[in-house]
């Protein structure tokens, strides 16, 4: 794989625009370069990166990629956007989808708040179905990411995909919070947690397996990760995740607890990295805007998921319509 020119010849958008002009095609590009396309996850905060999602679709952007890699709530909006009905990502605005994944009267059972089994393995099968086997015969490589239960590694879930039920069982491993969603997901003899423990922002996989350039959709404003990777001190992770680490997760690896409570100096090191291939022209990064609606990873309000939603479209085709 050859080594980028320079800025102006290699910045991402004229990438993907001149791959449209010429008519390549994935697995038989000219250019040398392999772009990655990673969405970032947050529960139900994906309802805007799933909107920016939608907006590569409109646009017509998505055969210019050579992988989709996604964490979480990401990797189920990538799922929808390689599949044969892309359109079903604004399931994410609608309230009914929200209140089948989210389900506190749950807690008075016993049972986990953030029902990811139902909405894969019910939802996507009934009333919203996904195509499946369109995902695993996508031209454009899809890379659900999770994080190994027990070396608390982030891990590229797509070896282990032979068949749409191992799909299904990859995007509930990739989305399977802990202690929110209940146990990890066993994905043939492996064990899985949410993909961000280790790997918030799907950047480091795609990077370490050889993208040359990356389109970040990002579900969270900037300001929400207070730290930097350039000697800027790193806070203590919130009590939150403390006790999540000392209880919910006190007899899995210690490893998997460390990759928990380290996270945030990892997510800041990859937001410092990707900045920096900002400046080269090798990465674009898709952000809400502040008028966004505040969305957290629990809201179920379908008007503000919604909003939510068309601020994410919005920003995205501002960002690649110029």
């Amino acid at each position: 794989m050859r080594a980028p020119a320079d800025k102006e010849t290699t910045d991402v958008l004229r990438v993907l625009r001149e791959r449209l002009r010429a008519g390549s095609t994935p697995g038989n590009r000219t250019d040398g370069l392999r772009v990655a396309l990673s969405i970032e996850g947050g529960g139900m905060r994906g309802a805007v990166s799933a909107g920016m999602a939608l907006a590569l679709h409109e646009l017509g952007l998505v055969p210019a990629f050579d992988a989709v890699y996604g964490a979480s709530a990401g990797a189920i909006t990538g799922a929808w956007l390689l599949s044969s009905r892309p359109e079903g990502l604004r399931g994410w605005a609608e309230p009914d989808y929200a209140k089948e994944l989210i389900r506190w009267q749950a807690v008075l059972r016993g049972r986990p708040v953030v029902d990811i089994r139902a909405l894969i393995e019910v939802v996507y099968q009934t009333r919203w179905p996904m195509d499946f086997e369109s995902v695993l015969a996508s031209a454009v490589e899809y890379h659900p990411l999770a994080t190994d239960a027990v070396t608390g590694a982030s891990t590229d879930l797509r070896p282990l995909i032979g068949d749409p039920a191992e799909l299904r069982l990859a995007l509930r491993a990739s989305a399977s919070l802990p202690f929110l969603a209940g146990a990890s997901v066993q994905l043939r003899d492996r064990r899985f947690y949410d993909a961000g423990v280790a790997e918030s922002i799907p950047f480091r996989t795609p990077l370490a397996q050889g993208a040359t350039h990356f389109l970040v959709l990002r579900s969270r404003l900037p300001l929400t990760v207070a730290a930097r990777a350039d000697g800027v001190p790193v806070p203590r992770p919130p009590r939150s995740i403390r006790l999540l680490a000392r209880t919910t997760l006190r007899k899995e690896s210690p490893e998997l607890r460390a990759a928990l409570l380290t996270r945030g100096r990892r997510t800041a090191d990859d937001m410092a990295r990707i900045a920096e291939l900002e400046g080269e022209g090798r990465a674009l990064t898709i952000r809400p805007s502040a008028s966004t609606p505040p969305v957290s990873r629990l809201t179920t309000d379908g008007a503000t998921l919604a909003a939510a939603f068309e601020a994410g479209r919005k920003a995205a085709h501002a960002a690649l319509s110029g």
